[in-house]
């Protein structure tokens, strides 16, 4: 099986003026049964810049932003295995598990690893990566 580019409208078609991608990413490939997908900030789509405010705010638009690369490569939560969780703060563990949940069906959760970061070059709170069983 060959590898595949998932493209995600809003997600994956910011370029430069030279038409270059923003950064040297895709948001997901698919290969060898799996879909693997890059952190996921609290970017919104349709105005490109990040969403900002509290860490419930940000843990909504990175989980939404996720859903949409989940259906464009025709997965969903449901067959997500592995997470991984980037966030500034520790202090947030609690909050970002009661936005995180809602999107997974209970007791069924993917393994998952929360690790505590010191920033990044914008101004945002979360990050999260997915791998899922592609259908």
């Amino acid at each position: 099986m060959a590898k595949e580019i998932i493209n995600v409208p809003g997600l994956t078609d910011r370029r430069d003026d030279q038409g270059k991608l923003m950064t040297p990413l895709s948001k997901a490939t698919k290969g060898g049964g799996f879909v693997y997908i890059s952190g996921m900030t609290p970017n919104d789509p349709i105005t490109g810049g990040m969403v900002s405010g509290n860490i419930e705010a940000q843990t909504e638009r990175v989980m939404e932003n996720l859903k949409m690369v989940l259906e464009a490569a025709g997965t969903s939560f449901d067959n997500v295995v592995k997470s991984t969780v980037f966030c500034t703060n520790v202090g947030h563990f609690g909050r970002v598990n009661a936005v995180y949940r809602k999107y997974f069906t209970e007791d069924e959760f993917p393994a998952r690893t929360f690790v505590n970061v010191g920033s990044w070059p914008r101004d945002f709170d979360i990050e999260i990566e997915l791998i899922a069983l592609a259908e």
